[in-house]
């Protein structure tokens, strides 16, 4: 867990809810009340984000006390109690939503990612995130791909060198985008993977000739031309198959042996796991 971009997270959204006070806490219930609640899961799933409720928690109001029951990755039902505070009211009542929107999204995110994973458990493929995430929330919701069994793809536009195919185009073709992306990395003296996205086995070919790159993503290829792309890279080049993967058909293309599937949906698209806090 980075600290300094949690800590920022959390403050934001803070200001974000907050405004100049929680008037409805504020005009109910006395300023010194204390309580209780627990955190009740609500539908089965992986759980997620326990961690980051402790932080949102201390932060509020580093006096509350926290019991956790269960630890981020493992699998919940309904009617699971995953921790309790205990404290002041108004602290507790300001942690609430903040707590059950990144937990719910975090959670729903870890259990569609866990159940994509437990599809490709005869495979060697692993699957990846990519940057179809909701701005602002990207380190929590690659985070949540971690804890429910898949691997980041970069973080973001500063952490890789990703030509896909509009800067193969922009670039005049993918021989002059991979010896610019070179030049470049030797200019500025850094030390960056290139991955290079490729539509068909022409362009892979082409690629294959010019060399110079870490990984190869092959994008909506059919299975018979991704296996034929997997064999004519053979093993020179790190593989990933992207565009068009479900978990209906996400077996299929890791039976075509690529080291990696990207897929967006566990980030773009995904259901929130139902749970609330509540007081007892």
């Amino acid at each position: 867990m980075d600290k300094q971009i949690i800590d920022q997270f959390i403050k934001n959204a803070i200001a974000e809810d907050l405004g100049d006070g929680d008037h409805t806490s504020l005009s109910t219930i006395p300023a010194n009340a204390q309580g209780k609640a627990k955190l009740l899961i609500k539908e089965d799933g992986i759980v997620a984000g326990v961690e980051l409720a402790l932080q949102i928690f201390s932060h509020i109001d580093p006096r509350l006390e926290i019991e956790v029951f269960i630890n981020d990755g493992a699998a919940v039902k309904y009617g699971d109690i995953v921790l309790t505070v205990s404290g002041s009211t108004h602290s507790i009542l300001l942690a609430e939503r903040l707590v059950l929107n990144c937990m719910q999204r975090m959670s729903g995110i870890a259990t569609k990612t866990n159940q994509v994973v437990a599809l490709l458990g005869n495979y060697k493929t692993k699957l990846l995130d990519t940057r179809k995430t909701t701005p602002g929330l990207r380190y929590l919701e690659k985070w949540a791909v971690r804890i429910g069994g898949g691997v980041n793809h970069r973080i973001g536009l500063y952490d890789m060198i990703l030509i896909k195919d509009n800067h193969v185009d922009y670039a005049g073709g993918i021989t002059n985008a991979i010896n610019s992306a070179n030049q470049y990395l030797k200019d500025k003296n850094k030390d960056l993977d290139i991955e290079i996205e490729v539509r068909n086995l022409s362009e892979l070919n082409e690629v294959l000739q010019s060399g110079n790159v870490n990984r190869i993503m092959l994008d909506n290829f059919t299975f018979d031309n991704l296996k034929q792309a997997v064999k004519l890279i053979d093993g020179k080049y790190i593989t990933e198959a992207s565009g068009g993967i479900t978990e209906e058909n996400v077996a299929e293309y890791a039976a075509c042996g690529v080291d990696f599937i990207s897929m967006g949906a566990l980030t773009h698209s995904v259901k929130s796991l139902d749970m609330s806090l509540k007081a007892f």
